[in-house]
């Protein structure tokens, strides 16, 4: 309410005194609630449309879990994380590529679309929600791999877009991983894979579902070569990504607060006929519980993994 009247006093301060007369005594605490705390002493007062100022859209971010209101640049210095409550804002392959790696960074696979093999359609082709989803985000599909150096070491980053058909796991994406992977092994570096998605892609059928087994087995050849594979699970990962390559990680690790599970707290809920715990499928319900070995705050990330990567004593230097 004070935030409201210094709001409404100031825009008032911008008319003229012989326009305007306000009543200091209507602005008592015991007042504050009566819309009449003002008298107007001239008719018809009119500002024309030029000299009208509206205010730019995106200046301030209402955080979704705690309603906190702060200023956008402030928000986005905290590398999209609330100050008060610490909700993670949800981010894409782009930020986080920023985030991770040192200064530049080279793509893998980049060119790499889907396709529609089964001529699938629902409520429409699934060939026309490609071309949509790939207008309004601009990627070739729901996830993006790139190689570069995270504190001058080596590393490769698959990650997940949820934006693109709610982040949903395809052909592309199982074919990126294994590409991914195959790089891995060529320039002996480790593996980060950032998971956010809502599952396998029903409208690639079995195509999407063999990317369970597709990613489990690249994976394995990276255990074989004894390269340190990280997986980290950011809200959501649910549904065939958990299920596969997401829970494979020799560290699992999740941002504070993420929704992890199979499927979701009400299909888990119907069956079984009983309330769940507070907090279940969280990722401190799962740290808890060790389903996970730690919880990383976003700013924390990049110094978090160079350590574990450091300590483990990665050999950056291709094999001979």
């Amino acid at each position: 309410m004070q935030f409201r009247m210094y709001i409404l006093l100031k825009k008032l301060t911008l008319h003229n005194d012989d326009d305007v007369e306000l009543d200091k005594n209507l602005l008592t605490d015991n007042t504050m609630s009566n819309n009449n705390w003002f008298k107007r002493i001239k008719e018809g007062i009119t500002t024309s449309t030029r000299e009208k100022k509206e205010t730019p859209e995106g200046l301030w971010y209402k955080c979704p879990s705690c309603k906190n209101i702060i200023p956008s640049d402030e928000h986005i210095a905290n590398m999209l994380v609330c100050p008060k409550c610490e909700y993670h804002e949800k981010i894409g392959s782009e930020e986080y590529f920023h985030i991770l790696f040192d200064d530049k960074f080279t793509e893998i696979a980049a060119d790499l679309a889907p396709s529609d093999p089964l001529n699938f359609t629902d409520t429409k082709p699934y060939k026309d929600r490609l071309k949509a989803s790939q207008a309004k985000t601009h990627l070739k599909d729901a996830l993006r791999a790139a190689e570069g150096k995270i504190n001058k070491q080596k590393l490769v980053v698959a990650c997940m877009d949820f934006t693109f058909v709610g982040g949903s796991m395809g052909s592309v994406v199982g074919e990126k991983i294994a590409r991914a992977v195959d790089r891995c092994l060529e320039i002996h570096a480790p593996l980060i894979i950032i998971s956010k998605s809502g599952g396998a892609r029903m409208m690639e059928a079995a195509f999407s579902l063999m990317q369970m087994a597709k990613t489990s087995a690249k994976l394995t050849q990276l255990a074989d070569a004894k390269l340190p594979y990280i997986s980290l699970l950011t809200d959501p990962t649910t549904g065939g990504v958990t299920a596969s390559f997401a829970m494979l990680g020799d560290l699992n690790i999740a941002d504070p607060g993420a929704l992890i599970g199979f499927a979701g707290p009400r299909v888990v809920q119907e069956p079984i006929r009983k309330d769940l715990p507070k907090g279940f499928q969280t990722s401190e319900f799962l740290l808890e519980h060790g389903f996970l070995d730690a919880i990383v705050h976003r700013k924390d990330l990049k110094e978090k993994i160079s350590m574990i990567l450091e300590s483990l004593k990665v050999e950056t230097t291709s094999k001979a």
